[in-house]
């Protein structure tokens, strides 16, 4: 028999942004104690709302699967006498497990015969366990913000204020954060508060979406997304699909309507970010576009509720907004009265990091290593005055009104400006463009000046905190690092951008100790800390391309200083992989590797002082190799160098059949051995193939 569990735990409003992660703890963590549990079931869903997380479990067992424990004991010629008498050994063994001496049994393990007891513990009603499964559930969740409430210990998100926990008609006793579990749930906060008796599981959504609560998140989504683009069609136009705003969205109510606002077209005159940002990151509007891509003067908003007295919403939605519009056009027109150029030095009172200086004092420093890079980075030398007006510029619109009301549009605003300025095109793009990519699949810059300034801005932020010893930990990155690391090693190998990481960590570095910023970690550490974190989301963005993961360890092992470098090697070398040639370089790199690792020291070849013809015919095939090979690696070509060196099997397999590499002369020996660490550090230039899964 099976019946259906449901389990709600209502809260105060929660943080759209806690819940996705939420309701994937909550089925992952359920999923994982039925089975601790030993509890059959079908299938396990999650619902969420501002205000409850569901857990909503089908087909559950009525009682716990037995339980089957298998204990070795002695070997059965130590268990019994010739004539099956049970010996002393075994009598313990029994006694000791509870079980009747009789009722051994014997099991065959690696040619061994042994005696095993057999213990079945029997399952007990589901009824009886699920009240720790369900407390466990609950004490299982984390949250980036933990709160507590009253006298309580407890931490959750947001104060819990009811549970309801069914399973089928039946009541789950349970009590949790002072409160006593029950068959009841509450409704929308204002429509039909409650509280509303759910008879029996089956029952669950039904009552709440009598209710004015759609708690299957997925299909709040959709009748959503149906609604907003509905309305658009209607007004001739259309809604660009917007997962972030639509996820927040679906998460701040509970019963969607979405409705139509206008705004004074006067304000299209504007530019289109200063009219979108407040509509979508203020008051989580879907801005609406015509068919040639220009934005229209409305927009489309969802309200918790009904379709009763739209036109009332509406018109408080559009006062909302024509306020925010208003200060925005006002912003505009007056930070366009003082050039950008003129507000830099404001930016002296701007603290960039309580250790680490002014915003004024990172603009001195991004354009000393913006220029720096254009060297590292081998770009034409004209660039650089480009570039170090981009930097000059980058961080003024931080001191505009625009941007001081609107965070989000630094550098949007900064571009606007400089373009009214008379700034070249150039720098204008670069101002805009130095921020991208925000966020991981965000656009990269298409503009020099934009890269160059980016990498800048992201080594000297990450330089001076890991220097200032402000490195993440598991749970904290109030810094955002993870995010600009993520930012410097993507642009390098979607870029394909050829630099010296210890380099250009340098570079940044001396930028603190000449404005006069003493870092409290030296040079070295912050080199290899650092180079470490880039090298965490190096290996998860090769991952992401579908690169095996012993690959990417290969490569890594064989140098990750240049970031593109390491990308290009782990691609050609995935290639390779189906190449004829790919087991005859393993197996001869591998044969190498394995004594060359053996030596003490590195050792210098003698060419001279080979004697034996498998040696000399060795030497002169890695020659040979050598001189077809290196021209592709200097290329980068590492799939061609590779074909290059898979010929090397058959004289190192030759070597090895004819010669002891480990004689007993010294000079012979160690000879041998550089010839070996030749082949090695041949092949290494591409990747540690000792590192490779056949």
């Amino acid at each position: 028999m099976a019946r259906d569990l449901v389990f709600e735990i209502g809260t105060e409003e929660i943080p759209a942004r806690f819940m996705p992660p939420a309701l994937e703890q909550m089925a992952a963590l359920a999923g994982q104690l039925l089975q601790e549990y030993r509890l059959k079931y079908q299938q396990v869903t999650t619902y969420g709302t501002p205000r409850r997380l569901a857990l909503y479990i089908t087909g559950l067992a009525e009682e716990q699967e037995e339980l089957v424990q298998e204990i070795k004991g002695p070997p059965v010629k130590v268990a019994f006498t010739a004539d099956g008498q049970p010996t002393k050994a075994a009598l313990g063994f029994a006694r000791n497990n509870g079980v009747p001496v009789e009722e051994l049994v014997t099991r065959k393990i690696n040619g061994g015969e042994y005696v095993f007891a057999v213990k079945k513990e029997a399952g007990r009603p589901a009824r009886e366990v699920l009240p720790d499964l369900l407390a466990a559930v609950v004490n299982g969740l984390t949250f980036p913000k933990p709160m507590r409430w009253g006298s309580l210990e407890m931490r959750f998100a947001r104060p819990i204020r009811w549970i309801l926990a069914l399973f089928g008609e039946e009541v789950v006793p349970l009590e949790l954060a002072g409160l006593t579990s029950g068959r009841v749930t509450y409704g929308h906060r204002f429509l039909a508060p409650g509280p509303h008796e759910v008879p029996a599981a089956p029952a669950y959504l039904q009552v709440l979406e009598k209710n004015y609560v759609l708690a299957d998140q997925h299909r709040r989504r959709r009748l959503i997304w149906e609604q907003v683009t509905q309305l658009a069609a209607r007004e001739g136009g259309r809604v660009e699909e917007d997962t972030g705003l639509l996820e927040e969205i679906n998460y701040l109510l509970e019963y969607p309507t979405a409705l139509t606002g206008r705004f004074n077209p006067e304000y299209l005159k504007l530019p289109r970010e200063v009219v979108i940002t407040p509509m979508r990151d203020h008051q989580r509007y879907f801005p609406v576009w015509d068919d040639r891509g220009e934005l229209l003067p409305l927009f489309i908003t969802v309200h918790n509720g009904t379709a009763g007295h739209l036109d009332t919403i509406s018109r408080g939605n559009e006062r909302v907004l024509a306020a925010r519009l208003a200060d925005a056009a006002f912003f505009y027109r007056e930070d366009q009265k003082t050039p950008l150029a003129a507000r830099v030095d404001k930016l002296e009172e701007i603290v960039f990091q309580e250790s680490l200086g002014t915003m004024l004092a990172k603009t001195r420093r991004l354009m000393r290593l913006s220029r720096m890079l254009v060297q590292a980075l081998d770009l034409p030398g004209e660039l650089v005055p480009v570039v170090e007006r981009t930097a000059e510029l980058a961080k003024a619109d931080l001191v505009t009104s625009m941007v001081y009301e609107f965070p989000e549009l630094q550098g949007i605003m900064g571009s606007y400006y400089a373009a009214h300025d008379g700034e070249v095109p150039e720098v204008c793009q670069g101002i805009r463009q130095h921020y991208w990519p925000r966020f991981a699949g965000d656009r990269l810059p298409d503009s020099l000046t934009g890269m160059v300034v980016g990498l800048a801005d992201r080594l000297d932020t990450l330089v001076g905190c890991f220097g200032a010893g402000l490195i993440p930990t598991g749970s904290q990155d109030p810094y955002a690092l993870r995010r600009q690391a993520t930012g410097l090693v993507t642009m390098a190998v979607e870029l394909d951008l050829k630099f010296s990481l210890a380099g250009v960590i340098a570079a940044a570095y001396e930028g603190y100790t000449e404005g006069g910023i003493r870092l409290a970690q030296d040079l070295t550490a912050v080199q290899e800390q650092l180079a470490g974190f880039c090298r965490q989301r190096l290996e998860h963005i090769l991952a992401e391309k579908g690169i095996r993961f012993d690959v990417i360890q290969a490569c890594l092992a064989a140098g990750s200083d240049d970031l593109a470098g390491v990308y290009h090697r782990a691609r050609d070398l995935s290639s390779f992989r189906e190449e004829e040639g790919f087991a005859a370089l393993q197996t001869a790199f591998t044969r190498a590797f394995n004594l060359a690792r053996q030596a003490g020291e590195r050792y210098v070849l003698q060419p001279d002082a080979l004697k034996e013809k498998v040696e000399i015919d060795l030497y002169r095939a890695l020659e040979q190799v050598r001189q077809q090979a290196e021209p592709k690696l200097k290329a980068g070509n590492y799939l061609e160098a590779l074909k290059a060196m898979a010929p090397l099997r058959e004289p190192i397999d030759a070597f090895f059949d004819g010669v002891l590499v480990m004689a007993p002369e010294k000079e012979v020996r160690n000879n041998r051995l550089a010839l070996l660490q030749g082949v090695v550090d041949l092949v290494f230039q591409v990747a540690d193939f000792s590192r490779l899964v056949p």
